[in-house]
């Protein structure tokens, strides 16, 4: 599981499959993906989502705070006609610099400091009609901890005690060897993961209605990682407040603005 996290173009490449197998097909049935079609990814990483927008002739800008990310997306993309990449801090950027038709964010917004003042903020980079893809676990889910990327084998694997009280979580981490740099990182997910119930929430009170949802027991993205087929989870458990977010290890939505 580390090797996907070290390896970058590996996980580039798994990137790209999943939004060509998973992500393009869930928005198409709202918005079409087709030429000339207007693409922003938000935290675009090394850029293996942007790819299959790109085949598709979309003019595609990716932005990330991470300027290393960035140099690497530029490496790993190569020139390609209709791309735009952008190392800033999104807050820095405005509508000057474009509106979109589709916006799309696949683990990140778990990453996001005050997701409110996000989710507020973004709706001036979404043209009229437009869509906003969100892919993200929650929190409570075996691995919402993102504990993957640790680099001790049993806590890479140890689900769901990223739960536990930051102190006990911290000192866990610490008896298992992983730097200050690794626990650091974890501790800021503890600090930003989000609830299914929470964004859900966050989408009403910013104006945002939502145009599909799905919660999967088995997020697509495995299929790619592991050759687990995706499944959606069990409708009865999906509808329990909370709970389901212990089962649930991708939530797939499409955001309009309005009701």
């Amino acid at each position: 599981m580390q090797d996907r996290h070290t390896n970058l173009k590996r996980y580039f490449d798994e990137q790209a499959v999943t939004t060509r197998k998973f992500v393009i097909p869930y928005i198409e049935p709202l918005k079409p993906i087709s030429k000339g079609l207007r693409v922003l990814e938000i935290g675009c990483g090394t850029g293996g989502n942007m790819v299959p927008f790109l085949e598709a002739g979309c003019h595609v800008t990716g932005v990330d705070i991470s300027e290393t990310s960035i140099e690497r997306a530029r490496q790993f993309l190569g020139p390609r006609e209709g791309l735009t990449l952008i190392a800033d801090d999104i807050y820095n950027r405005s509508e000057a610099d474009g509106v979109f038709d589709v916006i799309i964010m696949r683990d990140v917004i778990e990453h996001i400091h005050n997701q409110e003042k996000f989710m507020g903020f973004v709706k001036r980079f979404m043209a009229p009609g437009a869509v906003f893809f969100f892919g993200f676990p929650p929190w409570y889910n075996p691995f919402g901890g993102h504990q993957q990327i640790a680099k001790n084998k049993l806590l890479s694997k140890l689900p769901y005690y990223h739960i536990l009280p930051a102190w006990l979580y911290k000192g866990i981490l610490k008896l298992g060897g992983e730097s200050d740099r690794t626990i650091e990182a974890l501790l800021e997910i503890k600090e930003t993961g989000i609830s299914i119930e929470r964004f859900e929430r966050i989408c009403r009170n910013e104006n945002f209605s939502i145009a599909r949802k799905t919660l999967y027991f088995i997020n697509p993205n495995y299929e790619t990682k592991f050759g687990l087929k995706p499944r959606v989870q069990w409708g009865l458990l999906t509808a329990i407040p909370f709970v389901r977010n212990f089962c649930v290890t991708a939530g797939y939505y499409v955001l309009r603005i309005g009701k």
